[in-house]
């Protein structure tokens, strides 16, 4: 009997532990996300398991090109993954399948996504949108077939959870993110 209590006493012992490993990392550092959909095709398919970094912005802000996973604005029980075009304070401007953006400075860029995105780029639109603090523009990489910021609007800092860090799933697939350098 009384090893039999002890065995109980190690296991529960063991859970515990694991649990109050496991929990802050899941809660509070990162977290899994599936894709739905193909709005972030060719870089995301549907079914990916990716994993979330949720601490990154807590001491740094967004960058352009990451990708990041958001509480959608219109209903914050969803979440969506798309990739950062705009920053705070820039102008936004989508003009025939360009995406020309201004910053702070003044200085204008036309977006270069050739390193991630197959070529002909298609986004279509006709927008200018000018980004106050604390908002990002996000498009998806599936241009045609993303519903993103062209429709919905703008993404508050306040309902970014986090950027995607690792894709788990296919582990053909497996490894860590990079985000795309834009030389200009």
């Amino acid at each position: 009997m009384k090893k039999a209590l002890s065995f109980v006493f190690e296991i529960a012992k063991i859970v515990v532990i694991a649990l109050a490993i496991v929990i802050p990392i899941r809660y509070f550092l990162f977290q899994p996300f599936f894709v739905k959909g193909e709005s972030m095709q060719p870089n995301f398919e549907n079914g990916d398991y990716l994993i979330i970094d949720e601490i990154s912005y807590r001491f740094s802000a967004p960058q352009r090109g990451e990708v990041i996973v958001f509480k959608y604005p219109q209903n914050e029980s969803q979440l969506f993954i798309k990739r950062i075009i705009g920053l705070p304070g820039e102008r936004v401007e989508i003009k025939d399948n360009v995406i020309k953006i201004t910053g702070k400075n003044g200085e204008t860029i036309d977006l270069k996504e050739e390193a991630y995105l197959p070529l002909p780029i298609i986004t279509v639109g006709n927008m200018d949108i000018s980004l106050e603090d604390n908002q990002y523009f996000v498009l998806g990489d599936n241009r045609q077939a993303s519903y993103d910021s062209r429709r919905f609007g703008v993404v508050n800092k306040g309902e970014i959870i986090g950027k995607v860090f690792l894709r788990a799933w296919p582990f053909a697939s497996l490894g860590l993110f990079k985000t795309p350098d834009y030389a200009y």
